[in-house]
C-alpha cells in the first residue's frame, strides 16, 4: 500500500462505481425487455443481440428509443403487485368483496363480538367463550 497513493485510492473506486452502476443499468435494460408486452418475440430478440453485443451502444441506443416508456412500465409493474397485495390481505383476513375463504370471517365475527361485549349485551365471559369457540 505504500507504493498506491490516496487518490489512486479514489480513482479505483470510482471505476469500480461506475462498472456496478454499469451492470445494473444492463441488467435493467434486458430485463425491461422481456418485460415489455407491447414489442414482439422478434423485436425482444433484436434488442437483446444489440444490447449484449454491442453494450454501449445498445444501451444508449435503448435508453434513447424506448427509456421514457421504462419509467411506466415500471410503475405498472408495482401498481399490479400493489393490487395482487392487497387482494391477498382482503382474502387473507376475510373482509373481501367476494367469498370468504373457508373458515373465514373470523375477523369480522370477531369484531361483532367485540362490539357486542362493548355495548354491555355479553359479559367479559361470555365473551371470551365465543372468542374460543369462534377461534377453535
Amino acid at each position: 500500500m505504500d507504493n498506491y497513493p490516496l487518490l489512486d485510492i479514489f480513482w479505483t473506486m470510482l471505476e469500480l462505481f461506475l462498472w456496478i452502476l454499469w451492470f445494473f443499468l444492463l441488467f435493467k435494460i434486458i430485463t425491461d425487455i422481456f418485460r415489455s408486452h407491447d414489442m414482439g418475440g422478434g423485436a425482444k430478440a433484436g434488442w437483446t443481440i444489440l444490447v449484449i453485443l454491442l453494450p454501449f451502444l445498445g444501451v444508449l441506443v435503448y435508453l434513447i428509443v424506448r427509456g421514457g416508456s421504462m419509467h411506466e412500465r415500471d410503475v405498472a409493474q408495482a401498481q399490479q403487485a400493489d393490487a395482487a397485495f392487497q387482494e391477498y390481505v382482503r382474502k387473507a383476513a376475510g373482509t373481501g368483496g367476494g367469498p370468504a375463504p373457508a373458515g373465514g370471517g373470523h375477523v369480522e365475527d370477531l369484531a361483532k363480538l367485540s362490539e357486542l361485549r362493548n355495548s354491555g349485551a355479553l359479559s367479559e365471559e361470555e365473551y371470551q367463550r365465543a372468542k374460543d369457540k369462534l377461534l377453535a
